[in-house]
């Protein structure tokens, strides 16, 4: 499959997935919906691993790692975005997610005492005004609706315990451990996390099946879940992680793109000034100066979300 392909792949299912989770909004509890598609996504890797002869067995001291990252990643985040989306639009929600990348390299400097520099510092605050910009229109409804806030906090936390996966895989990273396996683990941690928070919150188990629910549902199992990483991870063994991070910074137009043709999202000023701003943000933090030398290496949120932060939802 071309390079091009393959990124184009990543950037347009990343971009969509936000969408397709409205249609399980009205179907089934978040928890639930959150729980079902990492469950199914977890097995399916675990019985391509098993068909691959991956190794599967790792130590207590890697999956206590796995676990955090498949609980904030897989879990409680999510469970966050599907319920962020109940109050503000996809598109919006997508743009938040805009700031991982920086939202990581803070806490890569705090916990893992990674250096950065002052340009990614500044990179890093274009990056925030601009996405801050973008929601300035939500912000306006903030007096009148407690729901915009609500959505708002959620998007804004989710984006946060995103960051905190990403950590959490790095740290097993250290080790050499990387590919499909701790993904899959991660994936399963997140799936059974989602199904205590949904007994704890006493959330209803029933399901509405109807055609959009499964064609959603496969979509983020099938698609945002498994293929994307698959033609990232394929992106990546052909032109590095370094430009491979790309993904990251295209993937929310298209999600704003994909809420403007079927949410309604009205394009201001504001909005497309933020885009402008987030974009050139993440560039600036990210571009390496060095001749020939792409941004730094920071995956699309999320996360993997399971090695990386993934833009996607």
């Amino acid at each position: 499959m071309p390079t091009l392909l393959l990124f184009a792949v990543c950037v347009l299912v990343w971009g969509t997935t936000w969408f397709a989770i409205t249609a399980q909004l009205a179907a089934i509890a978040p928890e639930v919906g959150v729980a079902l598609r990492f469950g199914l996504a977890a097995a399916i890797l675990l019985g391509w691993c098993a068909v691959r002869a991956l190794p599967l067995g790792f130590g207590w001291r890697h999956h206590r790692w796995f676990a955090l990252q498949g609980l904030a990643g897989f879990s409680i985040s999510y469970v966050f975005i599907y319920h962020a989306e109940r109050f503000i639009v996809s598109g919006v929600v997508a743009v938040g997610y805009a700031a991982s990348p920086l939202v990581v390299m803070v806490m890569a400097r705090l916990f893992n005492g990674t250096p950065m520099s002052r340009r990614v510092a500044a990179g890093g605050a274009l990056g925030l005004a601009g996405v801050a910009l973008i929601f300035s229109h939500e912000f306006a409804r903030l007096g009148a609706s407690e729901n915009a806030a609500l959505g708002a906090v959620l998007a804004a936390s989710a984006v946060l315990l995103s960051g905190v996966a990403t950590i959490a895989a790095t740290r097993y990273q250290r080790d050499g451990v990387k590919g499909w396996a701790p993904l899959a683990w991660a994936m399963l941690y997140g799936a059974l996390g989602s199904l205590v928070s949904a007994w704890l919150a006493r959330r209803s188990f029933a399901i509405e099946w109807s055609v959009p629910f499964v064609a959603s549902l496969g979509y983020l199992t099938l698609a945002g879940s498994i293929v994307a990483f698959g033609a990232f991870y394929g992106l990546v063994h052909r032109i590095g992680p370094a430009r491979a991070g790309y993904v990251g910074v295209m993937t929310p137009i298209v999600a704003l793109l994909v809420s403007w043709w079927l949410e309604g999202f009205v394009w201001t000023g504001e909005t497309l000034a933020g885009v402008a701003l987030a974009l050139a943000g993440n560039v600036i933090a990210l571009w390496q100066p060095r001749a020939g030398a792409g941004p730094v290496a920071v995956p699309p949120a999320n996360q993997a979300k399971a090695s990386s932060t993934t833009t996607g939802a």
